[in-house]
């Protein structure tokens, strides 16, 4: 991503920020920074613009034109790496006019401009992170089973299908090499998958995970096969290839192959290797010290309040919400763990991490030290709060029964006056 230029006001934080995405993770991050209804986005697209002439004939023509958008909806599609943007039209043009709704497709190369009220922290690092995407080295990762196999790409942020295999294995048979021709045929497929898909050039390592023998059968075959044809990409990165063990070729064995910590270790620099040690931490503490580590919104505030966040573990989906509220919480949050010397960790929805860390609400924190009060404090803080309730109930109550008590008393007073008129 190329940050073109940047006008933000010190005063409440508005302003502008235009940039360019230059690669596919890039449109990741645009569809993060997007948060409806307020923003206001300005690109230029493709639009059909059709023209009456005086003698009432009409003509129709695609024109590239500049628009501002507020934005009303934000699509991802993480299969075809696609944001579409929508919302009316904010500003006059000579083609479209205002408030005409539009759907613009963000496209790499082309310049976007976003205007917020309000540019918070959250937004300002994630802009940072995508203007460095050196801090975010990619890695290949193929988990197989015999028939079955994913080639992904995974990144600083996001993790892409690039390829599924699947083809059908007949059992093992005496007198027949059915199984053996199919296995090789299976091999092959992937080996063309990885000439296909892998950018050497960026990848640092390609990690290959199956149950039993199936890795180290298709690593046999692609040191062969690569040294019969002449492949001399495969041949100069055969070092990259690391084999590892995985339970089967579906795409969430991936969570067994991050976990494995000599995998971690050959990429102890790149964003994903450091969540997942985070994360693993996590995991473990739980069973081990569970007084230091909690979940959800409301326990991690309260040993944030008591100052004893070490680690927080936090979900990109959490600042998407849609309530303002919601998203200001998680931000204060987050701050307030900086101010006070914590590390943070934003997780990426699209990583086997992230969609660990959604099971447990999304939130977590690593605590300094212990805090086993702490689910009785919330016990207590709830008990209060409801006697408060009830009190304040009780209150109303004995109002109400005064006022009662008095209209009675003049209703009394009325009788006995009427009465000494003689009426």
């Amino acid at each position: 991503m190329k940050l073109l230029n940047k006008n933000i006001s010190s005063k409440d934080g508005s302003g502008t920020i235009k940039l360019c995405p230059d690669t596919p993770e890039d449109l990741w991050h645009a569809y993060n920074l997007l948060q409806p209804p307020n923003d206001l986005f300005s690109c230029t697209t493709l639009r059909k613009v059709v023209q009456t002439s005086s003698t009432g004939s009409t003509t129709s023509q695609k024109l590239r034109i500049h628009l501002t958008l507020r934005v009303t909806k934000v699509d991802f599609d993480p299969d075809s790496l696609q944001v579409r943007i929508s919302g009316p039209n904010v500003k006059q043009s000579k083609h479209v006019k205002m408030g005409a709704h539009h759907t613009i497709t963000l496209e790499l190369g082309r310049n976007f401009t976003i205007e917020k009220e309000c540019w918070d922290q959250i937004f300002l690092d994630r802009i940072e992170e995508a203007c460095h995407p050196e801090l975010a080295a990619e890695v290949a990762a193929i988990v197989m089973q015999p028939g079955l196999a994913h080639l992904c790409l995974v990144t600083g942020s996001i993790t892409v299908t690039k390829a599924r295999i699947d083809v059908s294995i007949p059992k093992k048979r005496t007198g027949s090499n059915n199984h053996v021709k199919a296995m090789d045929r299976f091999y092959e497929a992937i080996y063309q998958a990885v000439l296909n898909h892998v950018d050497f050039d960026h990848v640092k390592c390609i990690l290959c995970g199956s149950p039993g023998y199936v890795k180290d059968d298709f690593y046999k075959y692609l040191c062969e096969q690569s040294v019969r044809r002449g492949d001399r990409k495969l041949i100069e990165n055969k070092q990259k290839f690391v084999l590892c063990k995985a339970s089967s070729g579906h795409k969430h064995a991936l969570e067994e192959v991050f976990s494995d910590e000599s995998i971690m270790a050959r990429m102890t620099e790149t964003k994903i290797a450091k969540e997942m040690d985070a994360l693993n931490r996590f995991m473990r503490m739980i069973d081990t010290d569970p007084d230091k580590a909690y979940y959800g919104y409301n326990h991690v505030q309260m040993a944030n309040d008591e100052l004893a966040i070490d680690t927080l573990l936090v979900t990109d989906d959490l600042f998407r919400s849609s309530d303002i509220l919601t998203r200001k919480k998680y931000v204060k949050l987050v701050e307030s763990v900086r101010e006070h010397g914590g590390t943070v960790y934003v997780f990426s929805a699209l990583h086997v991490t992230g969609v660990q860390l959604n099971q447990l609400s999304g939130v977590a924190a690593i605590l300094r030290y212990p805090l086993p009060d702490l689910d009785q404090l919330e016990l207590d803080a709830n008990v209060h709060e409801d006697e408060n309730l009830d009190h304040t109930d009780g209150d109303s109550f004995s109002e109400s029964n005064d006022g009662d008590n008095l209209e009675q008393e003049m209703y009394e007073r009325l009788r006995e006056d009427v009465a000494d008129m003689g009426l």
